[in-house]
């Protein structure tokens, strides 16, 4: 395109699509059931409720889902309190809060790690360290990077995520990740950027740009969107708006650390850049370590039973014997010999009993 206003304009007015999408769907939404109880709002909440479930409100498992919702909004009610600051109380005094908060921020840390946002934001540069030269020729190794991004996040929405579940596909796509970055670090350090020629890719170069966007498959179904879900599901009633905004700032906070350094790493780690390469493949297989042994599978557990998630050891059992005492739970329920709890630690210890049992 020869230069004009158009240039910048037409790529912000792409931008505005996704946007407006955003801003249509937003008409069909409806407010979720948990904070329309939380208002007061009964008969509302359970509409939604019925609505998001497909199921009649006299429904047994919509009469049990209310059920507990109730209990959890009575625990809220008597132990922290509704109000702004109560939830930062809530974290200053439990340790097990803080944890969680300490762990939901460093899957941003992980994600960064991979080295996602220094090929969003310098993928020419990337392009060029493989051995792609030419503006046309970088644009469009860079346009369809993003093409591949867009499929495989769909295809983590709608297929992956609730199949798999959340630590399955960050390991996974952590290894894959990481063998990819090796193997493209290892290509990168034979060449100089300077001596290729315009004419084309080397049989090695093309097999650079091939497992780059293996390493997009990898971690696009993977870390792109996973932290975000986590952090969705880690935090209890209590806390679940502060973590939410605790989330985002570490999203920005490690994009910004690794964008700042992006440059500098590429001119001083290694011939080429190939040790910027290497550190991501690096940090990528450190995050398997992290998953495996610190974080728990959140996959069908609902935000009332996080505390008894976080609290089994190890924690990659934690899902499977939680869901056990969910089910001895809902089982009480439907014979008529489940009460409500006084507090957590009643509902904690009467559910680990029946478990047991």
């Amino acid at each position: 395109m020869a230069p004009s206003h158009k240039q910048w304009l037409i790529p912000f007015a792409v931008q505005l699509i996704p946007a407006g999408l955003l801003l249509i769907g937003a008409l069909w939404l409806h407010e979720s059931p948990r904070w329309l109880l939380s208002r007061n709002r009964r008969e509302k909440a359970i509409k939604n409720l019925c609505w998001i479930r497909n199921l009649p409100s006299d429904d047994l498992y919509i009469v049990e889902e209310v059920a507990m919702l109730d209990a959890a909004l009575e625990e809220q009610a008597s132990t922290i309190g509704v109000g702004f600051w109560k939830p930062f109380k809530a974290v200053g005094r439990s340790r097990t809060v803080q944890w969680r908060f300490l762990l939901g921020g460093l899957l941003f840390m992980w994600q960064n790690g991979s080295g996602i946002n220094a090929i969003n934001y310098y993928s020419p540069t990337v392009f060029k360290a493989i051995g792609v030269v030419g503006t046309n020729a970088g644009f469009l190794t860079t346009g369809i990077f993003g093409v591949v991004k867009t499929v495989l996040t769909l295809v983590w929405m709608f297929f992956l995520i609730d199949n798999l579940g959340r630590r399955r596909l960050l390991m996974f796509g952590a290894l894959g990740g990481s063998v990819c970055m090796w193997i493209i670090g290892g290509y990168v350090s034979t060449i100089r950027v300077d001596e290729v020629k315009t004419g084309g890719l080397s049989s090695g170069g093309i097999a650079a740009i091939f497992f780059f966007y293996l390493w997009t498959a990898f971690y696009t179904p993977s870390w792109n969107g996973t932290p975000w879900v986590l952090n969705s599901e880690i935090f209890d009633t209590n806390t679940r708006g502060l973590g939410q905004a605790s989330a985002a700032a570490n999203n920005w906070f490690w994009n910004f650390i690794i964008s700042r350094f992006t440059p500098q790493m590429f001119n001083n780690m290694g011939p080429s850049g190939c040790g910027v390469f290497f550190f991501f493949a690096s940090m990528m297989l450190a995050s398997i370590v992290f998953v495996y042994f610190l974080l728990p599978e959140t996959k069908s557990v609902p935000l009332e039973s996080m505390d008894r998630l976080f609290a089994i050891k190890p924690v990659r059992h934690a899902n499977r014997i939680v869901l056990e005492q969910d089910r001895a739970r809902d089982e009480e329920f439907r014979h008529g010999e489940w009460s409500a709890p006084k507090d957590k630690s009643e509902f904690l210890e009467h559910t680990s009993e029946r478990a047991s049992d």
